[in-house]
């Protein structure tokens, strides 16, 4: 199976660069596997293809402020340093605070261990410890007082590189679902970006049952597959972490008949990764690599709600997955001639 199976062209205009006014206002493509069609409706209507029973995944992490400015400490170059996941205990030494992290480094200038950064005005120190692939490396991180605290005051929102501008004070509460809960992602799981308080209400009034599960977003999420054959791919890891309370409600719904309804696919990647993994559903916690892709055999997800990929993306691969590749190369086609918005803050489609 080759990459450019799953690229298509994409007017630029047609990249979504700032949220709608209201959430519930995205249109929503509608795919119906078992007839083969496609509709048109919007994300304020998803209660009329949901049933009484059916229960909805949501993915509740929280993006943090991930992203810092600054330079290099020995010529004054300009960098960016974006903190993707702590490796180690924070400790104190010397009155700082210290932790390794696994960063993405951005500069001008080679990159080589050694490094070391002065970032946020001096208020965060790093140093380049390692340096991995695809711009990742691991920094040791000072600073007068603990990282993540600092972060949430002087770090930015880590928006995606397709949205060419700056962040704004929107962006602070737009790129977040409502039910964020779980510090630790540097992405967005852009599928809940739709929703309210108001449309969530309206969908347990019907009787449509929620429950929810942690998948921290790294920055893998947005990379493309450089490889000619997809399987050579090599899948970047994520943190998860499912609870009994949702162990209990994806069984109850199992039993009753109700289709599990995955919002995004990082819901579909902790659950299918954890029942290949385990053949269950199971309360736990860990870090899941699966790589979901055409002929991959779902266990757990029933019907998906997801908004429209990158081309050649890991994530476009598994939407194909689920709803099939030419149906989905279809779709995309009927996405892009009725000018639907992609990507991030972008219109999303339901694959029932």
């Amino acid at each position: 199976m080759q990459a450019s199976d799953f690229d298509y062209e994409l007017p630029e205009e047609l990249i979504a660069q700032v949220p709608l006014s209201d959430r519930t206002n995205a249109r929503m493509m509608v795919l119906d596997r078992a007839e083969g069609s496609i509709s048109h409706s919007g994300v304020n209507s998803v209660s009329e293809y949901l049933q009484p029973g059916d229960l909805m995944v949501f993915n509740n992490t929280k993006v943090f402020p991930a992203r810092t400015l600054g330079v290099r400490e020995d010529t004054g170059g300009r960098v960016e340093l974006v903190f993707v996941r702590q490796i180690d205990e924070e400790t104190e030494s010397s009155g700082r605070s210290v932790s390794k992290w696994l960063c993405i480094f951005g500069s001008g200038s080679k990159t080589r261990a050694g490094q070391r950064l002065s970032l946020c005005d001096g208020k965060i120190h790093a140093e380049l410890c390692e340096v991995l692939d695809q711009g990742h490396v691991v920094a040791l991180v000072d600073a007068a007082e603990p990282i993540m605290p600092l972060l949430e005051r002087v770090g930015e929102i880590p928006l995606p590189p397709y949205i060419g501008r700056d962040v704004t004070d929107a962006d602070k509460a737009r790129y977040q679902t409502v039910y964020a809960s779980q510090v630790g992602a540097v992405a967005a799981p852009t599928a809940g970006l739709h929703f309210t308080d108001e449309l969530l209400g309206h969908l347990a009034a019907k009787g449509v049952e929620r429950c929810e599960i942690t998948l921290h977003v790294g920055p893998g999420t947005f990379l493309p597959v450089k490889v000619d054959n997809v399987e050579e791919h090599v899948m970047h890891a994520e943190r998860y972490s499912v609870g009994q309370e949702a162990v209990d409600a994806i069984c109850a719904a199992k039993e009753r008949g109700g289709r599990i309804v995955a919002v995004g696919t990082t819901t579909v990647r902790t659950l299918e990764g954890l029942w290949a993994e385990r053949g269950a559903i199971e309360a736990t916690t860990g870090e899941t690599d699966i790589f979901i892709y055409p002929e991959y055999e779902f266990g757990v997800v029933d019907a998906l709600l997801t908004n429209f990929h990158l081309p050649k993306s890991t994530l476009l691969m598994m939407v194909s997955a689920f709803a099939g590749k030419e149906f989905v190369r279809r779709a995309y086609e009927d996405a892009v001639s009725n000018s639907y918005r992609f990507y991030s803050y972008g219109d999303c489609m339901l694959i029932i």
